[in-house]
């Protein structure tokens, strides 16, 4: 089944570009030349992408109120731009990425490599399949306690029918054996939907990866028909530091996007999860390291050290995006330094960098690339 996308543009050339580009990956294209009309459309059909050409008037609403409709709020919004409009003013309407006009088919085809890579694992995430269970919720706030049936699940929630016609509010704790599985499965859940009757529809809150991989790995096996992910996106390392790098990639990965990232050099491999930080379009991308486990920092440290004794060999690195935390509340907030910890002013340039240009910015990350490589501390 074809991805599907929203397109708003009045310009016959760009919609000509983007319907052949879009073809060739496998995502369709409704188009719109009204933002009226594409508002109804955001109402009544779940897109995977919004794209808009925000030389219209109106256009901007409609990136807005994409965040905002219930089946469209976690789409992958695509801004199309004139020359020399600022990033800034796009991203604070909710676009997750850029296009400059003259959209060109190669420019387009890099981009959407990596928006896709987000549709797809933003639409697995919310497919569900047929799946009746018993499971227990509990609440901490109220201490009731409620014994409910399942009747379809899916890596981000389930649904399930309630003993009783309750208002649904607050979080509570779910349990749940999978069919094949011993262990019970624990997660914070959150209503998200309440249908007719005493079917509600419960959203997973802070998986661990752990859960999120045996949920995957159990709708692998039991819901082959699924969508696979696309393959992990190669780039160049630039900067690193035990708590966060820097990545050279034509095609970055919206802030706040999740990330796993695999590096390799001179046979030592470090597995990482990430936060992406600082996105800037065409040239790379800043990612915080959210897994700072003593563990995650002895095999950080040790990979470090494989390349200080091997400055000829050039880490391999590998990314793929796990999801968008469109969520506000869901984005981990960036770690503050621990005592007697030495500070990483990789970070530190991260956190300060919403007040900075690109330009501004590189030149930042140069100098400190310059200062890291005299100390003998360089990526």
């Amino acid at each position: 089944m074809n991805l599907k996308s929203l397109l708003l543009s009045s310009d016959e050339k760009i919609v000509r570009v983007l319907r052949r580009t879009l073809g060739d990956l496998d995502i369709s294209v409704e188009h719109c030349q009204n933002p009226e009309i594409a508002l109804r459309y955001l109402t009544r059909e779940r897109f995977e992408a919004i794209i808009v050409d925000c030389a219209g008037a109106g256009s901007a609403d409609v990136l807005r109120s994409a965040r905002s409709a219930p089946c469209n709020k976690r789409a992958v919004a695509v801004a199309i731009l004139d020359p020399g409009v600022g990033l800034r003013s796009a991203f604070d309407i909710g676009a997750h990425f850029i296009l400059y006009k003259p959209v060109s088919p190669e420019r387009a085809r890099s981009s959407f490599r990596a928006a896709r890579a987000l549709m797809k694992k933003e639409r697995r995430r919310n497919s569900r399949v047929e799946l009746r269970i018993p499971a227990e919720m509990s609440c901490r706030e109220s201490n009731a306690h409620l014994k409910v049936n399942s009747t379809d699940f899916g890596e981000g929630g389930m649904a399930v029918t309630l003993p009783q016609r309750v208002k649904p509010q607050g979080r509570w704790q779910l349990s749940f054996t999978l069919p094949g599985n011993e262990a019970k499965l624990n997660v914070e859940a959150e209503f998200a939907w309440e249908g007719t009757g005493r079917q509600v529809g419960l959203r997973f809150l802070n998986q661990s990866r752990e859960l999120e991989r045996q949920l995957r790995e159990w709708l692998g096996r039991n819901a082959p028909d699924m969508e696979k992910d696309d393959p992990p996106i190669r780039c160049q390392l630039t900067d690193l530091t035990l708590g966060a790098c820097y990545l050279e990639i034509t095609s970055p990965f919206p802030v706040s996007t999740r990330v796993t990232l695999s590096m390799g050099a001179a046979g030592v491999h470090v597995q990482a999860e990430g936060l992406v930080r600082v996105m800037h379009p065409d040239q790379g991308m800043g990612v915080e390291f959210t897994r700072k486990t003593p563990q995650q920092r002895a095999l950080l440290e040790k990979f470090l050290n494989a390349l200080m004794e091997n400055r000829e060999v050039t880490p391999e690195l590998l990314v793929e995006p796990d999801g968008l935390e469109s969520d506000t509340r869901e984005v981990p907030t960036p770690v503050e330094q621990a005592a007697g910890q030495e500070e990483d002013a990789l970070l530190e340039l991260f956190n300060k960098q919403s007040g900075l240009t690109v330009d501004s910015f590189l030149a930042e990350l140069k100098k400190q690339r310059g200062l890291a490589a005299g100390a003998g501390v360089s990526a």
